[in-house]
């Protein structure tokens, strides 16, 4: 028999603790799973499930540490505090972690790696990423055998909600947020989801496990959609393209660049057809080619599912690196330099209606360097000026910014204008 402790009891906790009261022998090497005590912030606070004939714990770390704890299962969040202590605690007693909280490994996912790998105790996070869509297994286990280039995806559900239903609806984005918000998509407090930083978590983790090197979150390039608008919604729309909250790894002679953006990405293509909450995730390896999978990204059945699987392995005594290689062989992936990157870009401008403004945006980018792919002037109604898109062929970063300045100066041009990168995928 397993002895299961749960610190928290959300969504996912909630669901985890329904399915292992259902399904305790679910594990198929055998053996059984029981709840032995659980944790939260708030022991009266109304649940869809019984509690009280569980072991209370009011501190999460005793729950870790505890004797009756075989299995301590971390679903509090935040990449401090609590939960970092209780995963510290546990690991230090030797007792095997799984967690579904994305901040605390993409944050210290190289010092937790070693503290279990010293202790021999099993550190899993498959829920972390992609909730019950099996991304961390076929990374860490499934591509050993080759080598990985890139991994590119749709992370966030909540942001993918909330761009499908501002396209179908043609509908602003605050309008989206406070639906997403009553619906239980969004958090009341949304930022780290439209900010772009949830998704910046996972695909920090997904690079470490792609390239076998340590989490880097911090030298992640972070861009959310609160800024995106209907209207670049409706002219990409008119170019060929739907716009996605795309998180990507790459990897290069230079170092490796990890990047959350809004992006465009062809309506043909499945990161275009991935629609509502859904996540989507490309995986390019030299000799495998490009895998991609989709599934539910969130929700309690699905996570829930996630955390059961990592159960089960531990219950299987299975040894491996909680990343692709032992945490002593991890080291800092070198970023590379954002502007030295090539990139296809997406620009809009609002200029005045008068002559020659078509020509003077087209000079003033010529002479930066950067050479068009396509234009579209479409008037607007209420809008204040005119709108000019225009797609890019491949440039460096650093030269389409400056001519990005250049344009700014230009008489007839009302606004700075709006740049959105289009997908390399």
């Amino acid at each position: 028999m397993f002895r299961i402790g749960v610190a928290g009891l959300g969504t996912v906790g909630a669901g985890l603790l329904n399915f292992l009261a259902e399904n305790p022998d679910f594990a198929p090497a055998g053996g059984r799973a029981v709840v032995s005590g659980v944790s939260a912030r708030s022991r009266s606070r109304p649940r869809p499930f019984d509690i009280s004939n569980l072991p209370w714990f009011d501190d999460p770390v005793a729950l870790a540490i505890s004797p009756d704890t075989d299995v301590f299962v971390e679903l509090i969040g935040g990449s401090d505090g609590p939960a970092k202590a209780a995963v510290e605690a546990a690991l230090r007693a030797g007792k095997p972690v799984v967690t579904a909280n994305k901040a605390l490994i993409a944050e210290h996912g190289a010092e937790l790696a070693a503290l279990a790998e010293a202790k021999g105790a099993p550190l899993l996070f498959e829920a972390a990423v992609m909730g019950g869509t099996p991304a961390v297994k076929m990374l860490r286990e499934a591509m050993v055998g080759d080598r990985v280039r890139s991994v590119a995806g749709i992370l966030n559900g909540t942001c993918n909600y909330i761009l499908t239903e501002m396209e179908a609806g043609e509908r602003a984005f605050a309008d989206v947020l406070a639906e997403a918000q009553r619906l239980g998509y969004a958090e009341a407090e949304p930022t780290m989801d439209v900010g772009g930083f949830d998704a910046a978590h996972k695909i920090s983790i997904l690079a470490a496990l792609a390239f076998g090197c340590a989490p880097n979150y911090a030298a992640a390039e972070i861009e959310g959609i609160d800024q995106v608008e209907l209207l670049d919604i409706k002219l990409a729309k008119d170019l060929g393209y739907r716009i996605k909250l795309v998180a990507s790894a790459d990897r290069s002679e230079d170092g490796v660049l990890v990047r959350v953006h809004p992006s465009l990405a062809p309506l043909s293509h499945p990161l275009a057809q991935a629609g509502g909450a859904l996540n989507a995730l490309f995986i390019e390896g030299e000799r495998i080619g490009r895998i991609f999978i989709q599934g539910p990204g969130a929700g309690s059945g699905p996570t829930a599912a996630a955390v059961a699987a990592d159960i089960a392995d531990v219950m299987t005594r299975a040894v491996r690196p909680v990343f692709q290689r032992p945490a002593q062989k991890l080291q800092p992936f070198v970023p590379v330099d954002p502007s030295k990157s090539q990139t296809r870009a997406y620009l809009r401008l609002m200029v005045k209606d008068e002559p020659g403004v078509i020509a003077a945006v087209s000079e003033t980018l010529a002479e930066a360097g950067v050479s068009i792919e396509s234009f579209l002037q479409k008037p607007v109604e209420n809008a204040d000026g005119v709108p000019i898109v225009l797609t890019t062929h491949a440039v460096a970063e650093s030269v389409l910014m400056a001519a990005i300045l250049q344009i700014e100066k230009l008489p007839a041009v009302i606004a700075p204008p709006r740049l959105l990168r289009i997908a390399r995928i």
